[in-house]
């Protein structure tokens, strides 16, 4: 089992930028990717930035030169620098841990930004 406790979402005008956490536990060694995800209210849940256990990073087009994903692997945690933000990123945003039985998932963490 994997533990997945997202924060670091808020309100943000427009250009400006947010760190995203997300705090792993339970059987981190199982772990092989973490993965943001965000979702708008009315759209399908999207991939945003993920990295896997190697180290490989891979972002969705739409975020690709603003956002940065990066891990502590000493604090179990993975990170999401949002800059230069836009309307269109606000949403939910969801950690997720992929292992070879399953995906787990965290509560989320709101990002709103203002235009």
């Amino acid at each position: 089992q994997v533990q997945l406790v997202e924060s670091g979402g808020g309100l943000v005008q427009a250009g400006g930028s947010l760190r995203l956490s997300c705090v792993a536990s339970g059987s981190i060694i199982s772990i092989n990717a973490m993965i943001w995800y965000r979702q708008a209210p009315g759209e399908q849940r999207e991939l945003v930035a993920e990295i896997t256990s190697g180290g490989t990073t891979n972002y969705a087009d739409s975020v690709k030169g603003r956002f940065t994903i990066s891990r502590d692997n000493a604090k179990n945690t993975v990170y999401l620098r949002m800059n230069s933000l836009k309307p269109e990123d606000t949403g939910r945003y969801y950690c997720n841990a992929v292992t070879v039985q399953r995906h787990y998932w965290g509560q989320g963490t709101q990002v709103t930004v203002s235009s």
